[in-house]
């Protein structure tokens, strides 16, 4: 049987979206391109993708350069996967706004580890980077553009 790598449509690249929660975001910064692992939520009826970070590098660079890309991957095996790549701008939420959204953040990635991992989580560093004590998180969005896909079955 011969495997062919075909693309997604728009509701499959969605679905990937939406059944993960860790996904590689990049960013440029001094001309450079960086890439690095994050925790991610995914809104596909308001079409945003909810992140946050303690204030550094990424954060940073992409005050400057708000074009960012999300890469986020299913892999069964070598010949069985699927992958999107999400276009999109850098928007940082702030006050009481940005608290709703990491609740949002919160409850659904609560909800997919739950589906995927039959594990319940009780608080917010069970599941992404630690965000130190003295640190406030930085809430943004990333208000997706394009979605491809691409998947080998």
């Amino acid at each position: 049987m011969i495997r062919m790598i075909t693309t997604l449509n728009k509701q499959q690249c969605s679905d990937v979206l939406e059944r993960n929660y860790i996904g590689y975001l990049s960013y440029i910064s001094n001309n450079s391109p960086y890439t690095v692992p994050i925790t991610y939520f995914y809104n596909p009826k308001e079409n945003y993708i909810i992140c946050y970070s303690g204030m550094g590098h990424k954060i940073k660079a992409m005050r400057k350069s708000i074009d960012v890309s999300l890469a986020v991957a299913d892999i069964y095996r070598a010949n069985k996967w699927e992958s999107v790549l999400v276009h999109g701008k850098y928007d940082e939420i702030g006050g009481t706004t940005a608290k709703h959204y990491l609740h949002e953040f919160s409850i659904g990635i609560k909800d997919i580890v739950l589906a995927r991992e039959n594990k319940d989580l009780d608080y917010i560093s069970e599941f992404s980077s630690k965000i130190y004590a003295d640190d406030i998180p930085i809430v943004f969005l990333i208000r997706v553009e394009a979605l491809t896909g691409k998947m080998r079955s």
